[in-house]
Parts: structure tokens; C-alpha cells; sequence
């Protein structure tokens, strides 16, 4: 068994949902030769430096997610897509600690294949920008500014894909054309929707988020 972390030992100690699930879980990821860290705010384990899963505790539900799900076999079917846009993260959800239980010897048959997927150097095919909608307002502002799109198209297909998804998730027209206008200047600086003023994404582990966003 892997050393313990002692970030995840705070981290267990201040959470108040799903204590308990979430040590076995933490268990079961050490035992399988996982290394633990804290990314995100959350216990993230990998394996020969590569993330494997994440565990999660939420309201209703615990649950650990698995980053390349999508490539799992799942033949017992208990992965669930983590969000609509989701093209690689699954979960194997949980609402008490008895179904953990009884299902301790699948979830590491799960992450010995996890395992494997890295060990293979496996990768998940992602949709290309040009798969999603793109909103005619922004069609409209690339018309109108050059350098607005140059710098678009130059950024990466995940902050691409990022931008598309905000965009087109308002209703109204006027509310993306607000949106368009005000991601001009984070768009032409090379940035992203989720990077902060540090030059990092909230999401990755070394950024708290705490920096104020960009206008």
C-alpha cells in the first residue's frame, strides 16, 4: 500500500459529507498501488504520474470519478457520464456505504484497469471545436474583427470548446452577444474561460482560483 498523504488526511478530517464512504474509498485506491494527492480540493490518485481518479462527495451522492471512463469497459454498466459535455470523465456513483461495501472488489477491478489504460498510454478521442454549434453572433464578431478570430483560432481546442459552450448556453441572443463581448479580451491574450490572472486555470491543482478573473 501506498503512503498516506497527509493533505487527504485533512481533507477527510474537515469534510462532513460522507466521511466514512470516503475513507474506504481512499482504501481501496491505496491498495490498489495508486499515489495519493489533493488536486482540485479534492483526493486525486494517480499512477506513474498520470490521474486515474478523483474521489467526489456531494449531497446526494459520493462517488469516484474515473478520467478516462470513457475508455473503460464498464461491462456491468455503473459508470455515469459526469456532465453533458463530458467526452472522457465517468463516475461510479454511491448513496450509502453499504453498496461500497458490496462492491469493493469491482471498483478495484475498475481501477486495475484505469491502470492498465495509463500503462498503455491509451488516449480518449476528443470532438474537434468544429463539432459543436457555433453561435452566429460570434460568426458575426469574427466578421467584424480579424484579429478577434486569428486569436480564436489560434487558441487551444479545449479553451476553443470552452468559449463555444458559454457562448451557446445563453438563450438570448443579446446575452452572447454580451458574452463574445466581453471574452475579446481574454480570447486575444491567449486565455481561456477558466484561466486566471496567474496564467493558470483555476482548475489546475498549483491555482486556488482565488485571483480576480479578467474583464
Amino acid at each position: 500500500m501506498e503512503a498516506k498523504n497527509p493533505l487527504i488526511d485533512e481533507f477527510l478530517n474537515q469534510t462532513k459529507a460522507w466521511k466514512e464512504e470516503l475513507h474506504l474509498l481512499r482504501s481501496i485506491c491505496l491498495s490498489c498501488g495508486l499515489q495519493e494527492e489533493l488536486k482540485w480540493k479534492h483526493p486525486c490518485y494517480t499512477y506513474q504520474g498520470k490521474n486515474v481518479v478523483m474521489l467526489m462527495n456531494f449531497k446526494a451522492y459520493f462517488a469516484i470519478g474515473f478520467f478516462k471512463g470513457a475508455l473503460l469497459k464498464d461491462t456491468f454498466q455503473k459508470l455515469v457520464t459526469a456532465g453533458e459535455n463530458s467526452q472522457s470523465t465517468k463516475q461510479f456513483r454511491f448513496s450509502n456505504l453499504a453498496e461500497l461495501v458490496a462492491a469493493e472488489d469491482l471498483v478495484k477491478s475498475y481501477l486495475f484497469e484505469a491502470m492498465e489504460i495509463e500503462k498503455l498510454g491509451l488516449k480518449v478521442t476528443y470532438k474537434p471545436p468544429s463539432a459543436y454549434e457555433t453561435p452566429e453572433e460570434l460568426t458575426a464578431a469574427f466578421t467584424q474583427d480579424a484579429a478577434f478570430k486569428n486569436a480564436f483560432d489560434q487558441l487551444t481546442p479545449g479553451r476553443q470548446k470552452g468559449y463555444l459552450l458559454f457562448f451557446s448556453g445563453a438563450k438570448q441572443s443579446e446575452t452572447r452577444k454580451s458574452r463574445i463581448e466581453k471574452s475579446k479580451a481574454r480570447v486575444l491574450q491567449g486565455k481561456g474561460i477558466d484561466d486566471c490572472i496567474c496564467g493558470l486555470s483555476k482548475r489546475m491543482p498549483r491555482c486556488d482560483g482565488s485571483h480576480k478573473k479578467l474583464n
